[in-house]
């Protein structure tokens, strides 16, 4: 007794009322005639492959934006929402639009439907994530009430002598087609005309295509054992729910070609049964034939070709067919209709190679190549390293500040073409394309320098390996001893793994990407001086204080006025030397400072006007001027280059504690990367080597 009632306990926590209900939801079964009135009542049943396609990535909605004045649609689709953003696709929604309105006008009937989708692309930029997604999205979405797609079975319990399931009472259709398929060309129309009665749906019921070799023998032994009466042939049809599933091979196919003495047709359009060929007395009869090649299990929903240009000849005269005609033609049969959606991918070697091969002309001319480039975004980039090297994921190891973002900076570098201007740097380039505003550049600017830049994405390095030199860098014995990855560990790993990179054709090639780290790590290097030297101004009661010093100072210069000493009461003339040590922190220049003085006043007045308080930190230059006058009057006696020495004492440990303090609550640092930080920009100002913003 006690053992049932600790599995009752254990049922109820893994079981609930909706699973019941699910199970018995994708268990419908009816009649044909059921079915009709399904459809009638949801013509939605009845879309072919390439409008269930279209709406269910259109069912996961949309966002938008602007860029270089062009609308932007952002498919959320795209970001995984299935699976929590694990296969997300980051920075490729200009690509990611011209996929979607392929399907759209597939959906539509305005003619991609009868080609190959081609997505073409350097090794590791997303196109088999987005072929898994497609697969994944229209799986989910067949389990759902929009997505419900319906396919039939044969049943016969009676033993009438002529035996038409062979030894079976039941025989499914073996590519899963939809019933409307059963009912034979002559009463199509009028059966179309009544179902699109009322029809609200975008979509028109449509009937095309005869029913797959197996069923049409069925159908028409059926017939002859009714004389015709279709009503009772019907009877022996059980209509039933089907969810797609690549694991079960119902409606998903993925086929990746072997080496070409090893290929065969079979394998995409089914063989023969040998095993039924005794039971049924022919290889041509269709009941002793697997309809389970790639075409025939994909049937209704989507077929993958693994680096498809690598497919034999043979099959890709299987393809075109297949896609211009959605017939296919298994061995010993008659040609067969399909309903798929067929993608293909395969990256630039391959695709050179179609080119050049004046025999392929047919399919070069049946194939919608969309290019899918290495990102180009920073911010993009980052996401994609995030997804798998975050808190969440690396347990017991810090990743410090910037590491990430280091990487994909080099990353992205590798990826773009030298600018054509030459007071115009690669870094620079890729701060342009993440976003950043840069003197004398404007979005027209930016657009132009995308546009003259052909290849760019389409070389360089793939995420792939910064991924694994990331790994490498958690991994080894000195992250292992601090607990704490930092930028350098990983640019070493980056530079170490050069050498041996198989994709790297040259040494010219290497030493260009040796160049770009190296001013990656200059980046950096400016990157956390300026952050250390925020953490030790961030005093906001000093800032203030030199604020209001500041503005005194400027209202008496601009007004020809005095300004009052707090100490002596004594009347005395503008401070220009405090003026100009905020001032240069900026880089106005002495032929500049009235005009910025005045602009600075007219701001203050501005906001008297509307009866608010003047705050600094609304001023943007004039808050990053006095941050580095109060760092400049600051470090001198937090004595930070006493660090290198070794040699600190109490007061001066104390204030670096506090700027570590900040490191950590305002930047993210852990106390070893902290430590470390402070200690490589302390070793910066050893050198004398103070960066001026």
């Amino acid at each position: 007794m006690g053992g049932t009632g600790s599995d009752n306990g254990w049922l109820r926590i893994l079981t609930d009322n909706s699973a019941e209900k699910e199970f018995r939801n994708f268990h419908w079964e009816g009649t044909l005639f059921d079915y009709l009135d399904l459809v009638k009542k949801n013509p939605n049943i009845a879309r072919n492959a390439f409008q269930r396609m279209y709406d269910m990535i259109l069912g996961w909605g949309t966002g938008s934006y602007v860029e270089y004045k062009k609308n932007i649609v952002r498919y959320k689709f795209f970001d995984d929402p299935i699976d929590g953003g694990k296969d997300a696709v980051f920075g490729l929604d200009v690509p990611l639009m011209k996929l979607v309105h392929f399907f759209k006008s597939a959906a539509y009937g305005y003619g991609t439907e009868k080609r190959v989708l081609l997505l073409h692309g350097p090794v590791g930029s997303a196109k088999s994530t987005i072929a898994r997604l497609l697969k994944k999205g229209l799986e989910r979405y067949s389990k759902t009430d929009e997505g419900a797609l319906y396919t039939f079975r044969w049943v016969d319990g009676k033993d009438n002598g002529d035996h038409i399931l062979g030894n079976a009472t039941e025989m499914a259709c073996p590519m899963h087609e939809d019933p409307l398929k059963l009912f034979p060309e002559e009463m199509r129309p009028r059966l179309m005309e009544e179902l699109n009665k009322g029809n609200k749906s975008p979509y028109k019921v449509n009937i095309t295509g005869d029913l797959c070799p197996a069923c049409r023998f069925v159908q028409r032994e059926f017939m002859k054992r009714y004389q015709g009466d279709f009503n009772k042939v019907m009877q022996h049809v059980k209509v039933q729910r089907m969810i797609l599933s690549e694991r079960d091979r119902i409606g998903i196919g993925t086929f990746q070609p072997k080496d070409e003495k090893n290929q065969d047709s079979t394998e995409l359009t089914g063989d023969i049964n040998y095993r039924k060929i005794a039971e049924y007395g022919s290889d041509s009869d269709p009941r002793a034939f697997n309809f389970d090649g790639e075409f025939n299990i994909a049937n209704r929903g989507i077929v993958e070709f693994i680096e498809v240009l690598k497919l034999d000849v043979a099959f890709l005269y299987d393809l075109l067919g297949a896609s211009q005609e959605h017939k296919i033609k298994p061995k010993k049969f008659p040609q067969t209709d399909i309903d798929e959606v067929i993608i293909g991918h395969t990256n630039e070697p391959e695709f050179k190679k179609l080119q050049n091969n004046e025999f392929m002309e047919a399919l070069r001319d049946r194939t919608v190549k969309i290019d899918v480039p290495y990102i180009t975004k920073l911010k993009q980039e980052v996401k994609i390293y995030e997804k798998d090297f975050n808190a969440n994921k690396i347990k017991g190891k810090h990743i410090a500040p910037h590491t990430i973002e280091t990487a994909a900076m080099w990353a992205i570098m590798t990826r773009l073409e030298q600018p054509k201007k030459a007071n115009l740097s690669l870094l620079q380039k890729l701060k342009l394309y993440d976003g950043k505003t840069l003197t004398g550049y404007t979005e027209d600017n930016v657009k132009e320098l995308r546009k003259e830049a052909i290849r760019e994405g389409l070389d360089g390095i793939s995420p792939r390996y910064v991924q694994d030199k990331i790994s490498n860098a958690l991994v080894n014995d000195k992250a292992g001893e601090v607990g704490c990855v930092n930028p350098f560990m990983v640019m070493n790993e980056l530079e170490g793994g050069l050498k041996h990179h198989a994709l790297i054709g040259s040494d010219e090639r290497r030493r260009e990407y040796k160049e770009i780290l190296a001013a990656v790590k200059q980046e950096y290097e400016d990157i956390v001086k300026n952050e250390v030297q925020r953490a030790i101004s961030a005093d906001e009661d000093a800032i203030s204080k030199l604020c209001a010093n500041y503005v005194d100072n400027i209202k008496a210069y601009t007004q020809r006025e005095k300004v009052k000493n707090k100490y002596t009461g004594q009347d005395e003339e503008p401070d220009e030397r405090l003026m100009r040590s905020i001032e240069e922190k900026i880089d106005i220049p002495e032929s500049r400072k009235d005009d910025f003085r005045r602009e600075i006043m007219n701001y203050i007045g501005a906001l008297a006007i509307e009866g608010r308080t003047f705050d600094y930190k609304t001023n943007e230059r004039l808050h990053k001027a006095l941050e580095l006058k109060l760092f400049e009057d600051q470090k001198d006696t937090i004595k930070l280059t006493s660090l290198v020495s070794n040699v600190v004492d109490k007061s001066t440990q104390e204030k670096i504690d506090i700027v570590k303090t900040r490191l950590i609550q305002n930047y993210g640092y852990c106390e070893i990367c902290s430590t470390d930080v402070l200690n490589f920009v302390a070793s910066i100002f050893a050198r004398g080597d103070v960066k001026r913003r």
